[in-house]
């Protein structure tokens, strides 16, 4: 069979430009295509880099369906459709709801892909396709496959180096897709070998590791760390913030090149972040956890999620006062966002709160449900506030790192990748997203 495997486009955010379409390409894809049997013919089409070529002649189409991209994600399945070609819908907003997407695609596929993808392709090829395949029982490590990264095409994205360690969450925050029922709650590590194997194949000493949480095992994550050191990488990841308490992993991450850490802070509001069950968080140990970090020399982009229940309009400059006095290096906003399946959706819909059920803005930039002590155009001017003033110039300098080591690729973030996204932008399409990748990790080698 020819099969088509299919990224649908993202609708930006205010402040996104094409440097994030363009990040990197989508593991969920590459991990299909390793798990076709050689006999089929795999194309991949990621629509926020390219065109899909509805025409093209295919036996089946696979689409990777996130929630903000569920309604394009229909439109492509009609137009396949109409031209008798089989779709096939997975990703986790499928797994999170799949009554949502029954009968907008031939087959829908909830959970894991590993144990289920070759016996649809085995029923798509014989003509009797089944309405769901669900894989909701535990998988091992072992069982987890590797992308095909000898399939990308290096020059449409920015970084190609990523690579995940782990699947799932140990922890069930109510906003989060791990609170939905249909969600499978293990939390699983690969191999260490199988890593260290792809780490290898990328051919690069900076990798993008992409775990929903690097340090959901810590023990396994102590064994890890100890076998890249090495290595000599430099690397960034996704933590929670309760590794405040694990001294002996921040010693290991600063020893293996780690550079920066993506971590839910959420809110600086203890009494918000009980509201949603973020039992792994606490607010009293943030500061501490800023100082352990940054005296090891390790960055931070921190998460904030703005319209919780115990939100009103002042916290938007009581959260910048604390990123600025923090020094806090890199800063990603969300407005609160009850995605279907979640537990959150359903205490909101419960309390006849949601007031758009438009699945395209559910992408973490519109005001989608009613808050509580705020109204909905405080909430989204508030987000668009703090957005432009962290990035400000003022508050760029403000928060300037106070090792020097750190000064380029703050700067570049900051300014190149916020500030003067559009513009850097612009340079990429001139030069390639790819160079501009290259350059960057050149600097990221070479500058002392």
């Amino acid at each position: 069979m020819k099969i088509k495997l299919i990224q649908p486009a993202m609708l930006p955010r205010p402040m996104d430009t094409k440097l994030k379409t363009r990040m990197a390409p989508s593991l969920a894809l590459l991990t299909l295509a390793n798990l076709t049997p050689k006999e089929h013919e795999v194309i991949i089409e990621n629509e926020n880099v390219e065109s899909i070529n509805f025409d093209e002649k295919v036996d089946l189409v696979a689409i990777t369906v996130t929630v903000d991209v569920m309604n394009r994600a229909i439109e492509i399945a009609k137009e396949f459709r109409k031209r008798s070609v089989k779709v096939v819908a997975g990703g986790i907003h499928i797994t999170a709801d799949p009554k949502g997407a029954y009968g907008y695609f031939d087959a829908i596929c909830v959970g894991m892909a590993e144990r289920i993808w070759q016996r649809i392709l085995f029923d798509a090829q014989n003509d009797s396709l089944n309405k769901i395949y669900n894989d909701m029982l535990s998988i091992s490590g072992q069982e987890i496959v590797s992308p095909d990264y000898d399939i990308i095409d290096n020059s449409k994205y920015l970084y190609t180096n990523i690579i995940s360690t782990s699947r799932g969450c140990p922890f069930e925050c109510d906003f989060c897709y791990n609170s939905s029922q249909s969600v499978h709650k293990a939390y699983i590590n690969r191999p260490i070998e199988d890593v260290i194997r792809e780490i290898k194949t990328l051919r690069t000493r900076h990798i993008m590791f992409i775990d929903d949480n690097f340090i959901g095992n810590p023990s396994w994550t102590k064994k890890f760390l100890a076998q890249i050191k090495p290595l000599g990488l430099k690397y960034n990841a996704a933590v929670t913030s309760n590794i405040v308490d694990m001294p002996d992993i921040l010693d290991d991450l600063k020893e293996s090149g780690c550079q920066s850490l993506f971590i839910g802070f959420e809110s600086i509001n203890d009494k918000a972040i009980d509201s949603v069950n973020k039992v792994q968080n606490s607010v009293g140990k943030y500061e501490r956890l800023v100082e352990e970090l940054h005296k090891r020399g390790i960055m931070i982009n921190a998460s904030f999620v703005f319209g919780l229940d115990e939100d009103d309009s002042s916290v938007f400059e009581k959260t910048l006062d604390w990123i600025v006095k923090n020094k806090i290096e890199t800063v990603t906003s969300h407005i609160l966002t009850p995605y279907p399946g979640t537990r959150l959706y359903e205490n909101l819909h419960k309390q006849g709160r949601i007031t758009d059920f438009d699945l395209s803005k559910y992408n973490t930039a519109n005001v989608v449900y009613r808050p509580k002590n705020m109204t909905q155009e405080e909430l989204y001017e508030g987000y668009l506030w703090i957005y432009k003033e962290v990035y400000s110039f003022k508050n760029i300098i403000k928060r300037l790192p106070n090792s020097k080591k750190q000064w380029i690729p703050y700067l570049a973030f900051n300014l190149l990748y916020r500030r003067f996204g559009k513009l850097t932008e612009k340079i990429c399409e001139i030069i390639s997203f790819r160079r501009v990748g290259s350059i960057t990790r050149w600097f990221s080698y070479n500058i002392k």
